[in-house]
Parts: structure tokens; C-alpha cells; sequence
């Protein structure tokens, strides 16, 4: 059984040319160097090589299906809580990732209260490179993915508290109820 400080590492798909050393410590991810040199962009414009979101330090990397999506955007407005001072602690950056051109990206923060990293993916570079047809969430550093999940619906998001624990940042109480959907 794991201690609460170990994560839970979940395998979500194994391709059978991975060696079992590929899978040692983290799961690798096999398209993670495909990917890496593809560029985002910042709220500024300024362009980023999906690399140097993860090569220093662990990173949570959310990647949303679009800024117009109301389940992401909740999502990313529960994300606005975490505290920047829990991050730093554990010395993990807190990245979401989008569909949109940067223009949109300040519009978005405004409306969720998001003030963590945030790039955007105008071109689908990195959700192409990834095999992404759905929206994701991993806990990386290096070449090494720690955490992932895929998922399977547009209400499937991980919760923020087990995202948290597993990149071993401090968790925040989100509450126990489940929200009630009108339909």
C-alpha cells in the first residue's frame, strides 16, 4: 500500500514497445520529446518551447479543451485558489494550457480569476504531438510524467485535491459536496 507521500502513479495506456525501463520511477511518455520543441504562447505573445514549461521543475500541466468550454472554466476557477505560496513550497509550477490565440488568454484570467501560468496552443501543435483528443492532466518533470489522466467526457476532470497531492503540493479543501447538475 502507498503512504499518503508517495503518488499514485496511474498508467493510462501502455504502447508494448515501452521497456520496462521506460516505465521505471515515472511513466514515460514516448511523444513527451515530439512535442518538446513545439512553441505556445504566453498572455504577452511572446513564444515558449513546450520544454521550458517542465525542464527545470515539476509542473502540473492542465491541458483545456478551449477557453469557451464552462466545465474548463470552472475547472480553471477552482485552479485560481491554489495558493501560489503552496506551489512554492513545493517548488511546482501550476500550467494550464489552451486552444485559443493568446489574445484571448487575459479575458479568460479576468473571467476565472486565474493568476498562475497560462499559454495557449493556437496551432494544436502540442495536443497533436501528444495523440490529445480530449482534455488532459499530467504532473511532469523532465521527461518523466508522474501523473496522467485522460479524460473519457467533458465532466471527467481529475479533482484539483488528488492533482495536488500527487505533485506533493499541500492539497486546499474544496468541500464534499458534489455539484448538482440541471438538466
Amino acid at each position: 500500500m502507498a503512504s499518503d507521500s508517495t503518488p499514485v502513479t496511474q498508467q493510462i495506456g501502455r504502447n508494448v514497445e515501452w521497456s520496462s525501463a521506460d516505465l521505471s520511477d515515472s511513466l514515460h511518455h514516448p511523444d513527451l520529446e515530439l512535442a518538446a520543441s513545439c512553441l505556445l504562447r504566453d498572455r504577452n505573445g511572446k513564444s515558449f518551447e513546450f520544454r521550458d514549461l517542465y525542464r527545470e521543475k515539476k509542473a502540473i500541466i492542465i491541458f483545456v479543451r478551449n477557453f469557451l468550454c464552462y466545465t474548463c472554466k470552472e475547472y480553471v476557477e477552482d485552479l485560481a485558489k491554489v495558493p501560489k505560496s503552496f506551489l512554492q513550497k513545493a517548488d511546482v509550477r501550476l500550467i494550464v494550457i489552451g486552444q485559443a490565440s493568446y489574445l484571448h488568454i487575459q479575458n479568460f484570467c479576468s473571467i476565472t480569476g486565474y493568476h498562475h501560468e497560462i499559454y495557449v496552443d493556437n496551432d494544436r501543435e502540442v495536443y497533436s504531438k501528444l495523440g490529445m483528443k480530449r482534455g488532459e492532466t499530467s504532473t511532469s518533470s523532465g521527461n518523466g510524467v508522474h501523473f496522467l489522466h485522460r479524460d473519457m467526457n467533458r465532466y471527467d476532470h481529475v479533482p484539483i485535491s488528488s492533482l495536488l497531492r500527487y505533485a506533493g503540493v499541500q492539497t486546499i479543501p474544496f468541500g464534499h459536496q458534489r455539484p448538482m447538475l440541471e438538466v
